[in-house]
This record gives C-alpha cells, sequence and structure tokens, in this order.
C-alpha cells in the first residue's frame, strides 16, 4: 500500500535539524513565518510607542484577529520580550529589550560612529573638528577632522587637555555626577592664559550654563588665539559620553562665528548621539 506523505501545516514553524541530519533538509523559511517575525518586530513598536496595550488594542494596531495577536504576545513574553500586568491584562516591554539593546550599544563605538560625523561637519565649517572622550581628570581626543581653512591646525589627536580650560571638556565636566564634578572643580586648577576660569565659583556657574544651553565655548582660555565649541554626545541611555568640538583662531571665530558654529556643531552632536541609539 503506497502511505500519502503529510504535507506540512503552513503556519508550523520550521524545526531545527536533528542531531547529524544534513542541513539541506531544512524547510526555508516561508512567506508565514518572515510575515510572523514582522508582525512580533511591530508588537515591540507599538509597545514602545504606547507604553503599555491589551490583546485587543495590539490586533487592532496589526489589522489581525485578537487569537493571532495572543500568540505573538506569548511569544514574546517567552522570551522576555514583553511582560504582563495581571491586574489589568495589559503588555508592555520587558527586561530582554533591555538586555539586547545593552549588547548591542556595546557594538557601537563612538570613534567608528563618529569618522563620517566629523568629516562632514569639518568640511561644512572649515574647521578643525574632534571628539574628546573623559580620560580620568583630563579630556582625550580620540578623534580629528581637519577643515579645509584648517591646514595649519596643529595635531589634537591623542592629547589630554585639562577640563576647565576646554569647550570640550567643559562638556565632560558638566556632564559628570554631582560628587565627582564637585571634588574636580574645588581642586587648585592651573591657570593656562590670562583667560583661564579658575574660581570655583565662577567654574560652577559656567558650567551650570553649559547644560542649560547645550554647548560650550572656550576662547583662549587653553592656548592664546585659540578658540572653540564643544557639544555633548549622549549614548543609548542619555548618559554624555563624549564632546564633539570645532575649534580655529580666534581672527576667524568671533562671537557672531562661534554662535553660529554653535549652533551646527549641536546639530552634528545629535546626529552622533543618534547614531550612539539614543533618542529610539
Amino acid at each position: 500500500m503506497t502511505r500519502t506523505r503529510k504535507q506540512p501545516d503552513q503556519n508550523e514553524e520550521p524545526r531545527e535539524n536533528e542531531p547529524g541530519e544534513s542541513r539541506e533538509k531544512q524547510p526555508k523559511a516561508t512567506p508565514g513565518s518572515v510575515q510572523s517575525v514582522d508582525r512580533a518586530v511591530s508588537v515591540l513598536e507599538i509597545l514602545a510607542r504606547l507604553g503599555e496595550a491589551g490583546v485587543t488594542e495590539i490586533a487592532d494596531e496589526l489589522g489581525v484577529h485578537k487569537s493571532t495577536a495572543f500568540r505573538l504576545l506569548g511569544v514574546l513574553e517567552n522570551r522576555g520580550l514583553v511582560g504582563q500586568a495581571k491586574d489589568r491584562g495589559k503588555y508592555f516591554l520587558g527586561a530582554g529589550v533591555l538586555r539586547l539593546a545593552g549588547a548591542a550599544a556595546v557594538r557601537l563605538d563612538i570613534s567608528q560612529e563618529g569618522g563620517p560625523v566629523c568629516r562632514e561637519l569639518a568640511d561644512e565649517l572649515g574647521e578643525t573638528v574632534n571628539i574628546a572622550i573623559l580620560d580620568d581628570d583630563a579630556a582625550v581626543n580620540i578623534m580629528q577632522a581637519r577643515g579645509p581653512a584648517s591646514v595649519t591646525a596643529q595635531n589634537w589627536l591623542g592629547r589630554r587637555t585639562p577640563l576647565h580650560a576646554t569647550s570640550s571638556g567643559k562638556i565632560l565636566l558638566a556632564h559628570l555626577p554631582t560628587t565627582l564634578r564637585e571634588g574636580l572643580v574645588a581642586r587648585t586648577l592651573p591657570r593656562l592664559t590670562e583667560h583661564t576660569v579658575t574660581g570655583t565659583v565662577a567654574l560652577r556657574g559656567e558650567l551650570e550654563a553649559v547644560v542649560e544651553q547645550g554647548y560650550a565655548i572656550a576662547v583662549e582660555e587653553l592656548e592664546v588665539g585659540l578658540a572653540a565649541v564643544a557639544a555633548p554626545v549622549r549614548a543609548h541611555d542619555g548618559k554624555v559620553i563624549g564632546a564633539l568640538s570645532a575649534s580655529g583662531p580666534v581672527y576667524r571665530l568671533t562671537d557672531d562665528r562661534l554662535t553660529e558654529l554653535a549652533k551646527r556643531t549641536v546639530a552634528a552632536a545629535v546626529e552622533l548621539s543618534r547614531r550612539m541609539g539614543y533618542g529610539f
């Protein structure tokens, strides 16, 4: 008697290979399974937007039957990507999403992501653009791009600069936890030029202004003849992890020019922060 081969269920997920079974026998992903993945991602996006939602609301958003939405939520809940408030039956994003986000954030390197942003800003402004990060009690420049007008600018790459006398340093200092920031501000700070701010009260006030306005300016505080403006770069969790700066000679960077540079540098820092996962 000839036995009829069982036809696969269209809604059945592809099974894993048995030990020793050839990979060539593994079923290919069906249009239905791809659609399920798309819907599952849509569920996460819905919960991210709404905060929490019930099965009926999610089904309506997806345009599917409640049973389909319930199955999707069950799979996501089993993997820890969504949770459920037992008293209300509402679903919300689970801790598993944070685990995935954290893993992705680790792979996002500010120097790698910052390269295109630095070069574009340097070309746009014609000045030297740097990315600096905190290195103990100093700012260290980890990336630099030079614009067409900065061909004679000095190389800042790898150089450690004092936090209180540079625009990048002020950004990093201003966004430190209060205890750590106060400890650095209260120290005896070196006066590098006649314009360097070294007084505790004056520096504290300037740092408060930096946070409020979203950028920092330093004019001849590190070196005579040098001016710079910087803006904060944030990680996915909102923490300031770096500073994007544009610098040049004071004869080019007048007050009006610095104001314009501040706007463009802030915009570029926002773009770099987006690349680092902030705002999603």
